[in-house]
């Protein structure tokens, strides 16, 4: 459906616990070797650089941030 929002996979450098985690409502996290995994929709892109911004704002390295195709 056209409206879905789009869906995201954004890995970051580390483990994240729960007070970082907490920066990340909207998305669910797993841990994949020694980074973390943050996926989840973002209803646009205002969502995505607010998800960005958290990143930044909490000096985590982005790794990869991948649009994920819709089911």
């Amino acid at each position: 459906m056209a409206d879905d929002p789009a869906r995201y996979e954004i890995t970051v450098a580390g483990h994240l616990g729960p007070t970082l985690l907490a920066a990340f409502p909207a998305l669910e996290a797993r841990q994949r070797g020694t980074d973390t995994v943050l996926t989840g929709p973002l209803p646009d892109s205002a969502a995505l650089f607010g998800v960005l911004a958290a990143i930044e704002t909490c000096r985590l390295e982005l790794l990869e941030l991948r649009k994920l195709p819709r089911a």
